[in-house]
């Protein structure tokens, strides 16, 4: 397409604007706030990563009988805080002296960031590649995922296992959340149903994951011929297309369970009871 520009001329520029791509002089012909979403975004995520940085090494507050943070959770040290019927494997033992949530907080941060919706946020959000759809991206060139360390992304598919297991263990949590401060089963207070909500969102997140859909139903030649699969299929691409307003919710609710259980335990307020 001619463009009546001559791209020798634009010897220097970086991006689509470097002498190897089209010569088109505008960035961009959007007349719409464009960057709204990817400053959104970039500010949504940048504020739970200071969050959950300052609370994953605080390794203080984060168990109030029955509740346990979903960031210490499962706790495999032996510095943890003893947890009454909950989840202590000490499988790394005494010798981790750093805090316990860091052994844990891996495995979904590593689901999270590998995630197909997470890179598009981030990538847009922090590094501009691209800034939105139809603007031009600052870098001078595009190599995709092919190289490290983005070609690490590949592994989400591994990640997803974890995921499954992490949310398995929370799930443990939120049935033991049912107790009262002295462990007696029949109770509900406020936390049990913050601990509900969160677990609800973690698995429909987890499940709504492209990875699992393929699980599901990859690789079949006729559906026909795997009703239960098929079926489950379709459920997960249910669940798919609401995939990043899960990943939302979901962070947030994480979150929100965490802060709740900080907050009891630094005696802000106590835990109201249902029954």
């Amino acid at each position: 397409m001619a463009t009546g520009i001559d791209p020798a001329s634009q010897t220097g520029a970086t991006g689509v604007h470097d002498a190897s791509r089209a010569a088109i002089p505008a960035r961009h012909l959007r007349t719409d706030r464009w960057w709204l979403a990817p400053a959104a975004t970039a500010a949504g995520l940048f504020v739970f990563v200071v969050y959950s940085t300052w609370r994953a090494f605080a390794n203080a507050d984060y168990y109030h009988a029955p509740y346990v943070s979903p960031f210490y959770s499962p706790c495999l040290a032996a510095n943890c805080h003893p947890m009454h019927g909950g989840p202590n494997w000490e499988i790394f033992g005494s010798w981790w002296g750093l805090s316990p949530a860091l052994l844990v907080l891996i495995f979904p941060l590593g689901f999270r960031l590998t995630c197909y919706y997470y890179r598009k946020a981030y990538y847009r959000g922090f590094w501009a590649s691209p800034p939105a759809c139809a603007v031009a991206e600052p870098h001078r060139k595009y190599t995709g995922e092919s190289r490290f360390p983005l070609i690490l992304q590949n592994v989400h598919r591994y990640f997803f296992y974890f995921a499954v297991l992490v949310a398995g263990v929370l799930t443990f949590d939120t049935v033991l959340s049912f107790r009262d401060e002295h462990h007696a089963w029949g109770h509900m207070g406020l936390g049990s149903l913050v601990f509900l909500v969160n677990i609800v969102l973690i698995w429909a997140y987890t499940l709504s994951c492209h990875s699992c859909r393929h699980i599901v139903g990859g690789r079949l030649r006729h559906f026909s011929k795997h009703p239960v699969r098929y079926r489950l299929w379709g459920w997960v691409g249910k669940l798919n297309k609401r995939h990043m307003l899960l990943a939302w919710c979901s962070l947030v609710s994480v979150g929100v369970a965490d802060l709740y259980v900080y907050l009891l335990a630094t005696g802000a307020f106590s835990d109201p009871r249902f029954f």
